[in-house]
């Protein structure tokens, strides 16, 4: 079984990300701010992270930054998950070394297309 990491500090979105992934036979990892999911990355090394960019305690940029640095995690796919879609936003965050980038509100389907297509069997 797949791991996704989902990384989101609104309980709301976490949960219905979650609750999508995990029936779609994923398994789940949660975290609440960007430090808890660098943290879990490190530890855990998921197949994909989900990532929102605001958020407390480090923004999904510092995320992106701190896990493609470290040999550990820099190879595993990121993906923003975040309701800023300006073209420039979409250009940073992909100069800086996501995978890919889904704006909120997102649909299921192309929540499950964006993650299965960086699922490696």
């Amino acid at each position: 079984m797949k791991t996704i990491l989902v990384i989101e500090d609104n309980s709301d979105i976490l949960e219905n990300t979650t609750e999508i992934l995990e029936l779609a036979n994923f398994k789940v990892l949660n975290a609440k701010n960007g430090k808890e999911g660098i943290d879990e990355a490190m530890k855990s090394k998921p197949d994909v992270i989900l990532c929102d960019i605001m958020m407390p305690e480090a923004s999904g940029y510092e995320v992106l930054l701190g896990l493609k640095k470290n040999p550990i995690t820099k190879n595993i796919p990121f993906i923003f998950v975040t309701a800023t879609v300006e073209k420039k936003d979409v250009n940073n965050a992909m100069d800086m070394g996501a995978d890919g980038y889904l704006k909120k509100p997102f649909e299921i389907e192309d929540l499950l297309k964006i993650v299965r297509s960086f699922i490696k069997d």
